[in-house]
């Protein structure tokens, strides 16, 4: 059966090599897998006073989450930290508690960078994050994809050979880990 990934990108940058990263593991994954993207662009800053009474985006985004069989992460680093609106849209699938949409369903975290090493900062705070908000991290193999501008084609779109290997590794790993929930 196939299983439906909703892929967060935690980038709204119209050139964003997150979003190329993204879009390549969409082009990569075995049938097995739906992945897409699910937009955050449009959310709102969360704000506990309208919780209660969400607006249509946020309700929305939630039942895309909701659909999703598991979750798969794509992000920059930001000053060592999440991006702010990564953690927004994390915070809205989230609340109210009894209401989470992330819980209980297994997820990935892949952090692109142009620098050297990749947004280790940014992984780790984003699997601490996605696991208090009660989704099951994958451990291994983890992925930081550093020198992201190196690693595409001339086309600045796909990746190299030696990315795209990886890349499949990891949704093989991926994979396997969906299917033990």
């Amino acid at each position: 059966m196939q299983k439906k990934v909703a892929i967060i990108v935690g980038s709204l940058r119209k050139e964003s090599f997150n979003r190329k990263v993204a879009n390549e593991f969409i082009r990569l994954a075995s049938e097995n897998l739906k992945l897409e993207i699910v937009e955050i662009k449009d959310l709102s800053f969360f704000n506990e006073d309208i919780e209660n009474n969400p607006p249509k985006e946020w309700l929305d985004y939630k039942k895309q989450l909701n659909d999703a069989d598991a979750f798969l992460f794509v992000s920059p680093e930001y000053n060592r930290t999440i991006p702010g609106v990564l953690k927004n849209a994390m915070e809205i699938g989230g609340r109210p508690p009894k209401l989470n949409s992330w819980k209980g369903k297994p997820g990935a975290v892949v952090t692109v960078s142009p620098g050297a090493i990749g947004g280790m900062g940014s992984n780790h705070t984003i699997r601490a994050a996605a696991a208090n908000l009660h989704v099951s991290v994958m451990a291994q193999p983890e992925a930081y994809i550093g020198l992201i501008k190196d690693k595409l084609l001339e086309d600045g779109i796909t990746v190299d050979e030696k990315t795209e290997k990886f890349m499949r590794t990891f949704l093989e790993a991926f994979e396997t880990w969906i299917n033990r929930f």
